[in-house]
């Protein structure tokens, strides 16, 4: 089958059309195999562009281990300029249909080829019950304290498309992330487990992050991470209403309006094109 592999500031997808694949019910298997930096094309997750009946295009998107997740903010971007550079659809703005609603994006492009997306993210969801986290909290889960062995932690966690758990710290340690991230990632109190953000405050504008993906592990960024951090220290008076933001993989810009309506503008860029080898097996 036909593929494109492309990166938004790091995170690499496969994106593939549906008609070339469409057996939903193995979207998943597919993904771990195609996904696989070994044996398959290697990526952090895997989309699929089908047809819609409320937007412009749907987006199916799998993780790495093959979960399906509602929202990609990285993936987004990176759809996005699949199907406009495929000729797909001529307008610079459309609508893509997620698990986690209807997102409108504008294409910024550099001869005819889109190089940039922004994004309409929509607002995050506080209450814990959608989020979920198990708590007695109602209303939201912001600054609650986690004990994790020995260490406690100031966590706080909304829904943006997925859930999403930040830790604000002065130390963006990796080997923190990459310990840390998967024990909170699977933290009891998390019913479907939650991605996890470490995040540095630069100045009121400025921002460093890294994120430890549900379902993929540590990313080099994460669009819905970034957005997540960037709307909480916002709620939280640490920053202002347009943010940068710099992951290992690239800097993005975040922007929140009047109404915490949540903007995300960030690259998109093609890595490589070829054809799929899916072996059916036993």
């Amino acid at each position: 089958m036909p593929f494109k592999k492309l990166h938004g500031a790091g995170n690499d997808f496969v994106i593939i059309k549906y008609e070339s694949f469409p057996y939903e019910e193995r979207f998943s298997e597919l993904a771990i195999r195609s996904c696989h930096r070994r044996f398959g094309i290697g990526a952090d997750g895997l989309m699929m562009v089908g047809s819609s009946q409320k937007a412009d295009f749907k987006m199916y998107y799998y993780n790495s281990d093959g979960s399906r997740a509602n929202m990609c903010g990285n993936g987004i971007r990176c759809f996005a300029k699949f199907v406009y550079d495929e000729g797909l659809i001529k307008t610079k703005q459309f609508s893509i249909e997620t698990l986690a609603g209807i997102k409108t994006v504008h294409i910024k492009e550099t001869d005819s080829k889109a190089d940039a997306v922004n994004v309409n993210m929509g607002k995050m969801v506080f209450e814990p019950a959608k989020i979920p986290v198990k708590t007695e909290e109602l209303h939201s889960f912001i600054n609650q304290e986690l004990k994790i062995d020995d260490k406690t932690f100031m966590i706080s966690t909304v829904l943006m498309g997925v859930p999403h758990t930040v830790i604000f710290t002065e130390d963006l340690d990796l080997n923190m992330v990459k310990t840390v991230g998967p024990i909170i990632e699977k933290h009891a109190i998390f019913p479907e487990n939650t991605n996890v953000n470490f995040a540095k405050i630069i100045d009121p504008t400025h921002i460093e992050v890294r994120t430890w993906e549900r379902g993929a592990g540590y990313t080099l960024a994460c669009g819905t991470g970034v957005t997540s951090v960037c709307g909480i220290a916002h709620h939280l008076k640490l920053v202002e209403e347009v943010v940068l933001v710099d992951t290992e993989g690239g800097r993005l810009k975040i922007t929140i309006d009047q109404e915490k309506n949540i903007d995300m503008e960030g690259p998109a860029e093609d890595i490589c094109c070829g054809v799929y080898f899916f072996h059916h097996e036993n």
